[in-house]
């Protein structure tokens, strides 16, 4: 008795839905708004690969369930069958599976599509709001970066989209904030796809150690995004002596591979004359002027 008790209420709950639906104006338009309200998303989005969907056909409820569209765009619906799905918004795909039921099977079809799950990228690193963020529609890199609350006063000048590619491996898009964010160049405003990470690395700091003779020796620091080069190095250290010899310096670095100290001789005066072009110094880098 219990369990007809429960069918006649779920029947009658269904059977009230669907009057709504039908009787009252604004209230399809009503059932929308609240899907928005739930997801804080729009309802215009496209339907994409790998989404979630939650369909339910009010006159069969046995016809209800829960799917995740394929990588070719369509989802296996009971009594249905194959549905291609992507590039709809839910209430495309509702009329679309409504109209379906009624020419081949029911009398009256009301159905719903409710997006369970909406495909996401992950922002890392400089953003002020590092996170994951759902795709809503076409998403750019410049609406993903302000979604997470712009840059930091960190950020690099490069950043770089992982994507995994169509052999599974991971691919790395390397963009120049610069040439994007002040140059405006549109071309590196590129869509974003489902799984993308954005990777905005924090520019680091570097130092470097000018000794010898220059009028003020010690440390400078610099952004590895802005580079120094040897002359900059020689001018912010005050610039040389008068006893200072153009053509017996010496940058002494460390070997990255190995850890050994490489001594790299210099002429100041061949850099001066542009017969050899200046050398941008490294983090670590100790330039010693004879």
């Amino acid at each position: 008795a219990c369990q007809e008790c429960r069918r006649v209420l779920f029947v009658s709950r269904g059977a009230m839905l669907v009057f709504l639906m039908t009787a009252i104006p604004g209230w399809r338009g009503f059932a929308f708004q609240q899907q928005e309200d739930r997801t804080g998303l729009v309802v215009d989005y496209k339907i994409g690969a790998k989404d979630v969907l939650q369909i339910t056909v009010f006159e069969k409820p046995e016809l209800n369930q829960t799917v995740r569209v394929s990588e070719d765009g369509s989802v296996s619906l009971l009594l249905i069958g194959k549905v291609k799905v992507a590039g709809l918004t839910a209430q495309e795909l509702e009329k679309n599976l409504a109209q379906i039921l009624i020419e081949k099977y029911l009398n009256a079809a009301h159905v719903t599509v409710f997006i369970k799950e909406y495909q996401r990228v992950s922002v890392i690193g400089a953003v002020a709001k590092p996170g994951s963020y759902e795709i809503v529609g076409p998403t750019t890199l410049l609406q993903i970066i302000a979604e997470a609350g712009g840059l930091t006063a960190e950020a690099a000048n490069e950043l770089y989209v992982i994507r995994q590619g169509a052999d599974g491996q991971k691919d790395r898009i390397p963009i120049s904030l610069t040439d994007l964010m002040n140059k405006a160049d549109q071309s590196l405003n590129i869509d974003l796809q489902a799984k993308d990470v954005v990777n905005i690395p924090k520019d680091q700091a570097c130092t470097v150690f000018v000794n010898g003779e220059v009028k003020t020796p010690g440390a400078i620091q610099f952004k590895q995004s802005r580079r120094l080069s040897l002359l900059q190095a020689i001018g912010q250290a005050g610039g040389l002596t008068e006893w200072a010899s153009k053509t017996k310096v010496v940058i002494n670095r460390k070997d990255p591979k190995t850890g050994k100290e490489m001594r790299i001789p210099v002429n100041l005066n061949k850099v001066y004359d542009g017969i050899v072009s200046d050398i941008f110094l490294e983090d670590g880098d100790v330039v010693v002027i004879r």
